[in-house]
């Protein structure tokens, strides 16, 4: 079924998050009695489009001005290949999960000691494979998505290299790419140990020169990251332009880890990240978050 005979079957239930940073609304309704999430983002402006600012604006209505400033409504013209007005995201059939990801919620800082992470996160996570990453599996193995790789090694060592769905596309400066590791064995960061070093830093060379030959951007102008906890739980690293303005919490302290930092850090310590208690935010609606032996020691240890 086509995105238009979707979309035009949907039915609002409610509003799950209105976010003014990054200019975004999350919806959930139904589409044939099945849930669905519609995420609409509002597009940067191409650069190409502001060249001729009679040619950007097709309406203006003066709000108030005073001495040299001048405050106004307008309405910009549009292009649905050149310059659209917003990008929209569906997710159908949409699971709990989802659900819970997109809904507002209230958020919490967790120190996540070894001990929390074997008893507690890593049942979680075994719950969270299987049919739930068949998508990522079909984009592996199966060439799903292959008309927008970027890049892809088939070896048991490489990956696949693409953009990533927060991306329109068309701004460089809100380049946003994904890097999902063919191997099965490495779920999130804690998986990580001193052998892994030299398959990273391959990974990380490998993805500088594949983003310069495609997008003329140095290594200095991209920011290489992975999060804890991730939204799922097969290794993939996030790439994005360092000017892009929009990521809201997915660069913050207690989400985002800097792949530079990563290596580093396993240089030093082997273990690291099986040794190292880690702080971090997770909302209410999270899966860990719901269980309750989870939460009790979270307290814990944020008394330590």
């Amino acid at each position: 079924m086509s995105i238009n005979n979707l979309i035009s079957q949907f039915r609002f239930t409610k509003l799950l998050k209105n976010d003014v940073q990054t200019k975004t609304i999350a919806l959930l309704g139904t589409i044939n009695s099945q849930n669905a999430i519609i995420i609409i983002e509002k597009s940067q402006f191409n650069e190409d489009s502001t060249n001729s600012l009679t040619s950007l604006i097709s309406e203006i209505s003066l709000i108030n001005s005073n001495d040299i400033y001048y405050w106004s409504k307008i309405i910009l013209s549009e292009s649905i290949n050149k310059n659209p007005s917003a990008k929209l995201n569906l997710i159908y059939p949409a699971t709990e999960t989802h659900i819970s990801k997109y809904d507002d919620q209230k958020l919490h800082m967790i120190k996540e000691t070894p001990e929390m992470y074997i008893n507690y996160v890593v049942p979680y996570i075994d719950s969270m494979k299987g049919e739930r990453l068949k998508w990522v599996y079909n984009i592996l193995f199966h060439g799903k998505e292959s008309e927008t790789f970027i890049y892809h090694d088939k070896s048991p060592s490489g990956f696949v290299l693409l953009p990533d769905m927060k991306w329109d596309m068309l701004n460089l400066t809100n380049l946003y790419l994904c890097c999902i590791v063919n191997r099965m064995d490495i779920s999130n960061v804690r998986d990580l140990n001193g052998v892994d070093v030299d398959y990273l830093k391959n990974i990380r060379e490998k993805i500088y020169d594949v983003t310069k030959e495609r997008f003329g951007l140095e290594r200095d102008e991209l920011r290489l990251f992975v999060h804890y906890q991730p939204s799922y739980y097969h290794f993939h690293v996030h790439v994005v332009n360092v000017k892009h303005p929009g990521l809201g919490d997915g660069i913050s302290v207690g989400k985002a880890i800097l792949l530079d930092d990563m290596i580093d850090n396993l240089m030093i310590d082997s273990d690291y990240y099986k040794r190292k208690t880690l702080n971090y935010v997770i909302g209410e609606n999270h899966g860990i978050w719901k269980i309750e032996e989870y939460r009790n020691a979270a307290n814990e240890a944020s008394k330590r």
